[in-house]
């Protein structure tokens, strides 16, 4: 087609009466578009009509390597295998168009018996009354598959929407039962963030107390052992030494205690004059 719109396809043919010029425009043509090895196995070659012997010789064989193949996908093809209808229609327009380039007709009669026959087992019902329209190109029975299947998806996704037998709010009412959800919704946050907020405070008290009651004392030293430099809890002092240390603190809290209950009496220097006095 390329040749002819240039006006040089006569070039390819034997004993051709054409220019030169045309012969070498259909031979640059030629050897730009074939493989690049075989430009070097073909460079003495220098007719066109001679390459575009040789080069088909060497490929045109491709209705007999396609035929069986397309004959064996058209064996197999099965509507129930595809998901979409398009799917089905673009496999099944290119097995056509292999067969009727390897001089296999196929009608529009032999495309809807296979779509029919190929129906799976629990739409024979549909499949019937496709069969009662009684279509003659496949065209028709296409365009009703599609608008079937867009149905079909339409149908389910209203189904899925909901659960059955619920029924969905009135527009009206649809904006006052959102600012009532949010409300509450709203409400309910703000008494579980009060809530953890006041376990975490009792949590921490908790931990005060507990450091303040078992960790040291104001002045740094251990409540067991009176030394400094660690924590009660983990004071590692022996018991004995400890023992005697919680003893002297008792002890220490008597003598106070004596101490405080004592009168004194007042003394004055007369007293240690008549003292001396004495001594003297």
């Amino acid at each position: 087609m390329h040749l002819e719109s240039m006006g040089i396809s006569n070039a390819i043919y034997e004993f051709n009466n054409c220019l030169v010029q045309d012969k070498a425009k259909a031979q640059v043509f030629l050897r730009k578009h074939i493989d690049e090895m075989l430009r070097f196995e073909y460079l003495d070659v220098t007719d066109p009509s001679i390459l575009w012997n040789l080069l088909k010789e060497r490929f045109d064989h491709q209705k007999e390597v396609i035929l069986p193949n397309a004959r064996d996908e058209w064996r197999t093809l099965r509507f129930q295998d595809f998901k979409k209808v398009n799917e089905y229609n673009s496999a099944l327009f290119r097995i056509c168009s292999q067969l009727k380039y390897c001089g296999q007709e196929v009608t529009d009669e032999d495309m809807l018996e296979k779509t029919y026959s190929t129906f799976h087992a629990t739409n024979i019902t549909l499949m019937q009354q496709y069969r009662m329209q009684k279509f003659t190109r496949y065209s028709e029975l296409n365009a009703c598959l599609l608008v079937a299947e867009q149905n079909n998806e339409l149908l389910m996704k209203n189904h899925e929407s909901r659960p059955t037998g619920s029924v969905a709010l009135p527009e009206a009412n649809a904006t006052n039962t959102d600012g009532d959800n949010r409300g509450r919704g709203q409400k309910r946050n703000n008494y579980q963030n009060s809530q953890r907020n006041n376990v975490h405070t009792q949590d921490k008290a908790k931990v005060a107390r507990h450091d303040t009651g078992t960790s040291q004392k104001s002045d740094g030293s251990c409540y067991r052992c009176g030394s400094t430099g660690h924590w009660s809890r983990t004071c590692r002092t022996p018991a004995h030494l400890c023992q005697l240390y919680q003893e002297s603190i008792k002890g220490k809290g008597k003598e106070a205690n004596l101490i405080d209950n004592v009168e004194f009496t007042p003394l004055n220097v007369a007293d240690f004059c008549n003292d001396m006095e004495d001594i003297n």
